[in-house]
């Protein structure tokens, strides 16, 4: 379906009853509706926001067009939890209803702040003309939940020297005074970040762009982020318009991380090298929080903009990454699920084997919504790994290559296909003699952990729900395998 700008700019508010209880019947039916994901009720879930912990709950909020799998007018929804694992819808947290952020409520970040939660982003407006000016904007909600805009916006023009591409605030607060940083295009359209700064949340001032040793590296850094871990300064971004090169980048746009630590003062960063931050097919957006108890958490947009997914055609489109907890070893942004998802864990079963060029299957190792880790020691197999969703025709194979060092995730088989023309494998180099998998299953999607989050891949994959079996694998040798499995949900 060719949706117009019209339908795009249709708001929720303005449908039936009766359509919009047509469409939530429609998303229900689909196959592919996720168990222990955040997912939207219909419509198309994008970027995380306000990503905090507020009167004694995590607070996550998410981009959301509700009529349909497209990018139309956007509102913020909110979700809440105690656990980080159990969500309770909270509804929709800002219309787009002003003049400041009249064709969308765009993406932004949460601060507590006078034992309130602030919340800054961008509105979206256009004039006459259909020339985009984006606003930054201020809403707070108190304990109660109520949520209200400011009048007026914090920053209401775009500074000389950068396009209308200029959006996704992320505020922190550091030495007395609040700063946020912004995801920006020069006028020369490569991409880059910004900094403002703010002694109360009120009143902002550009500090000037952020310095870094890459001057060209895309169009447009979209949805930064800026944090320290044990003193370590680390800048996400995703950046739009980077090529291929080896086994990275192979995705329509990425996300990763350089580390360094920011100077405020003169508004550079001293870094190093640009890392993704997911091997896998559908991550963007990533936002991040500091828990009560100190830990950096992330979530991430699992899906991808300007793509096509087989849930389109069933009325809804995307979800959200678990939590992850990041932390810095050797030189590395480590990722591993957060500890609180171990209470999803149901009926536990363990095997073990030894592999010898052969394929092998095992009682009770089979679903399609589970927990599983599997450790490979490897002694003259060519490659090893696990293949999931199997049926007659189906599969999704996560394999080590021995030869290669590397790890594979293949997709090509994996039922239906989300946009194809970039490539059904992910790869990502690993020398190890033993390799652990680390999956979180459900109905349309997997997180891969590769050896306690050294690697993740966070992929979308869309098989029949008879694709259900589990199989291990050596190849040209041996190899042991050791594997315990945790059922979720029903």
């Amino acid at each position: 379906m060719q949706w117009t700008t019209e339908q795009r700019y249709t708001r929720i508010e303005d449908v039936s009853k009766d359509e919009w209880a047509a469409l939530k019947k429609q998303v229900d039916c689909s196959p592919w509706r996720q168990t222990y994901h955040i997912q939207p009720q219909t419509g198309l879930l994008n970027d995380p926001n306000g990503f905090s912990f507020y009167n004694g709950e995590y607070h996550l909020f998410y981009q959301w067009f509700p009529l349909g799998p497209v990018h139309g007018i956007k509102y913020w929804y909110h979700t809440k939890s105690k656990d980080l694992v159990h969500w309770e819808n909270a509804g929709i947290a800002l219309h787009p209803n002003d003049d400041f952020d009249s064709h969308g409520a765009y993406s932004g970040s949460g601060i507590v702040h006078n034992e309130k939660l602030y919340l800054m982003y961008t509105g979206n407006t256009r004039d006459e003309q259909w020339v985009r000016h984006p606003k930054q904007n201020i809403a707070v909600m108190d304990k109660q939940g109520t949520i209200q805009k400011w009048e007026k916006p914090v920053i209401n023009e775009v500074p000389s020297g950068y396009t209308d591409h200029f959006r996704d605030p992320k505020v922190w607060e550091e030495n007395g005074l609040f700063y946020a940083i912004i995801g920006a295009q020069r006028t020369n359209l490569t991409g880059c970040v910004v900094l403002y700064s703010s002694p109360d949340m009120e009143t902002w001032t550009f500090e000037g762009e952020i310095e870094t040793a890459l001057p060209h590296f895309g169009y447009m850094w979209e949805c930064p982020d800026y944090f320290t871990i044990d003193g370590q300064g680390v800048l996400i971004f995703s950046p739009q318009g980077i090529a291929p090169e080896g086994d990275c980048y192979h995705n329509i746009y990425q996300s990763g991380y350089v580390f360094g630590n920011l100077d405020v003062e003169t508004q550079s960063i001293n870094h190093g090298v640009f890392t993704e931050l997911d091997r896998g097919f559908d991550f963007y957006a990533p936002q991040t929080m500091k828990a009560p108890d100190g830990r950096r958490i992330l979530v991430g947009w699992m899906g991808l903009p300007e793509m096509s997914y087989p849930t389109d055609v069933h009325g809804w489109a995307h979800c959200l990454t678990l939590p992850r907890e990041l932390t810095i070893e050797n030189g590395r942004l480590i990722q591993r699920p957060v500890r609180e998802l171990q209470q999803l864990r149901g009926v536990q079963m363990e095997t073990s084997a030894d592999l010898c060029d052969e394929m092998q299957t095992f009682d009770s190792f089979s679903g399609t919504a589970f927990e599983m880790i599997c450790s490979f020691e490897l002694d003259d197999a060519d490659s090893c790994g696990i293949e999931i969703r199997v049926n007659d025709e189906e599969k999704t194979v996560i394999a080590y290559d021995a030869l290669e060092q590397k790890v594979h995730l293949d997709r090509t088989y994996s039922g239906a296909l989300a946009d194809s023309k970039y490539g059904s494998v992910r790869s990502c180099s690993l020398a190890a003699e033993k390799v652990t998998f680390h999956l979180f299953v459900d109905s349309s999607s997997l997180e891969l952990f590769v050896n306690d989050g050294a690697e993740v891949f966070t992929s979308r994959i869309f098989p029949s729900k008879d694709s259900a079996g589990i199989r291990f694998f050596a190849k040209g040798g041996r190899a042991s395998c050791q594997a315990v499995k945790w059922t979720i949900g029903a």
